[in-house]
């Protein structure tokens, strides 16, 4: 492929891609916005304890080969159906037995998770495994070609099905079932469509071999899902058992609010960006550059967005959760502070390590991480649920570090660029954010509050015109190209 060539697939990509995550990850949020209104924390809490049995056992469904599809430089068309053959069977085997496990276990997996009483709905429920691993094959093949359009339409039905199955439920009493419900209608949906629409089929064929070739290169690939997971997850692991499911559900449905606005950035740009890295991974110059490229765009956004969110905080709250859910205000600004420089500076990251080939070295980082994390959570535990908020939060941090020295000793990129390059977006965020503070002094009326964020917005614009013209117009065309 050409540089022209892949120059034109990534803008396309860069475009489809925006526009299906940007649509979908609108729909989450608001979805959840009324959710909120309708349920309990408690029911939130629920779910959550089920989603964390069900996003690691997923992970062992997957056994990394998602990955490997999308990274793996394959002799030909053949060579390429075979091993998405023998990855699709794999996958589908050892969900079924993950779900049967499950499902034999239920009871004391409920305990260990901190909610002994929810053996039948996680049993249940976790017919999402083998769902999921009909359409996760057809996904990989649909981001190693770059072709983000045939996705588009799949992902606005299946993230609409939630909505309009889950709230009605919601409202005519289902409580947390109609969460559970809704959800495995989306996944369900989301499996019929992507099998329906992939040009590759299932075929009768099953190679030990080429499983065994795979799997070394997946199993760094499970190994750092795993680490991955423990560090997405331990610390709601920890509130589940020490506190209760009010709280679980406070702390996590914050974190995920948040996630979810920042997501409608990031979810368009990763899928891409690994692809794309996958494609130049023997062109150490131009892999660098998108790298910085992509960086800084993000920047651009998220940044203004974290810091806006933690200066109104209050409001945000009440817009994204409602009015049963003040004493989340405190936990969405913190998370939404910290949160940029995550992303930004180590989320990023992974992507690199693993468009290299090299997923043993995010195993290692996430290993690293959970050194510093696990201790902070069980220590602060005993002080309280929010001593341990704010400590889990500012932990990041130290991630963000850790991410620096293993980006410049083993990936050879200079940290003096990596923190040069976001220099501008900064300086132009805590700009606007002074500007925020001092508008807040005049009135903190949420209509005033509404007006000051636009006048802060505008302020950020400016500032960035002003000192960043000509690289916004050249990033901006990146994402412009088309086939």
């Amino acid at each position: 492929m050409t540089s022209n060539e892949l120059s034109r697939k990534v803008g396309n990509a860069a475009k489809w891609s925006t526009i299906t995550e940007v649509s979908t990850r609108i729909i989450t949020p608001i979805t959840n916005m009324i959710l909120a209104r309708l349920l309990a924390p408690e029911a939130f809490g629920v779910v959550i304890t089920i989603t964390m049995v069900i996003s690691f056992a997923q992970i062992f469904a997957d056994a990394g080969f998602q990955k490997y599809l999308v990274q793996h430089e394959f002799k030909d068309d053949d060579d390429r159906n075979k091993s998405t053959n023998v990855a699709f069977i794999t996958n589908l085997t050892l969900a079924l037995v993950l779900w049967g496990f499950i499902v034999i276990f239920r009871n004391p997996i409920a305990s260990a998770v901190g909610n002994p009483d929810l053996g039948l709905a996680l049993a249940i429920v976790c017919v999402q495994i083998p769902l999921t691993s009909f359409s996760s094959i057809q996904m990989a093949l649909y981001w190693r070609a770059l072709n983000f359009k045939t996705l588009f339409m799949v992902r606005i039905i299946t993230s609409l099905i939630p909505l309009v199955v889950t709230v009605p439920l919601a409202i005519i009493g289902f409580g947390y079932w109609s969460l559970i419900i809704g959800t495995t209608c989306g996944i369900l949906s989301s499996a019929i469509l992507l099998t329906a629409k992939s040009k590759w089929k299932p075929m009768l064929y099953y190679n030990f071999e080429l499983l065994k070739e795979m799997f070394s290169f997946s199993f760094w690939s499970l190994t750092e899902a795993v680490s991955i997971w423990f560090t997405l997850w331990v610390d709601a692991l920890i509130i589940g058992n020490a506190f209760n499911g009010y709280y679980l559900g406070l702390y996590k449905n914050s974190l995920n609010m948040v996630n979810a606005v920042m997501a409608i950035v990031t979810a368009s740009i990763i899928p891409v960006l690994f692809s794309t890295l996958s494609r130049l991974q023997n062109d150490e110059a131009k892999f660098q550059a998108l790298y910085y490229r992509t960086q800084r765009f993000v920047s651009y956004l998220v940044l203004p967005i974290g810091f806006g969110i933690f200066l109104y905080s209050d409001l945000a709250t009440y817009i994204m959760l409602g009015s049963q859910w003040t004493e989340a205000s405190d936990i969405i600004g913190i998370w939404a502070l910290v949160a940029p420089f995550g992303i930004i500076f180590s989320n990023f990251n992974g992507e690199v390590y693993r468009s290299k080939g090299k997923p043993k070295l995010s195993f290692i980082y996430q290993m690293i991480h959970l050194v510093f994390l696990i201790p902070a959570c069980l220590i602060t535990m005993s002080y309280g649920f929010w001593p341990l908020v704010y400590v889990r939060s500012l932990i990041r941090f130290q991630g963000t570090i850790t991410g620096f020295v293993f980006m410049r000793v083993f990936m050879g990129f200079s940290v003096k660029e990596m923190l040069g390059n976001v220099a501008k977006p900064l300086g132009c965020t805590l700009l606007m954010g002074l500007v925020a503070v001092g508008l807040q002094q005049i009135s903190l009326s949420v209509i005033w509050s509404f007006i000051s964020i636009v006048i802060c917005v505008a302020v950020y614009g400016t500032l960035l015109l002003l000192t960043d013209r000509d690289e916004i117009k050249e990033t901006i065309k990146l994402f412009k190209k088309k086939c």
